[in-house]
C-alpha cells in the first residue's frame, strides 16, 4: 500500500501544529488532497516534499 500523509504527518514533517496545515489547506496554501477516505484528506509525501520545497518561506538567501 502506498504511504499517505495527514495533517499529522505533514505537522511533524514541517515542525508545526496540525492546526496550523488545516489552516494552511483552509487558506489555499496547502496542495489539493491526493486522496480522500472517509471525509479525512491525504497527501502522498512527495506531494507534501515539492509544496514544501516551493514555499517562499523555505527560501533561504
Amino acid at each position: 500500500m502506498t504511504e499517505l500523509w495527514s495533517y499529522k504527518d505533514i505537522a511533524a514533517h514541517i515542525k508545526v501544529q496540525p492546526d496550523t496545515v488545516r489552516s494552511y489547506r483552509k487558506h489555499g496554501l496547502l496542495p489539493p488532497p491526493d486522496r480522500v477516505e472517509g471525509g479525512k484528506p491525504y497527501w502522498y509525501p512527495d506531494t507534501v516534499r515539492r509544496w514544501v520545497a516551493a514555499r517562499p518561506s523555505n527560501r533561504r538567501g
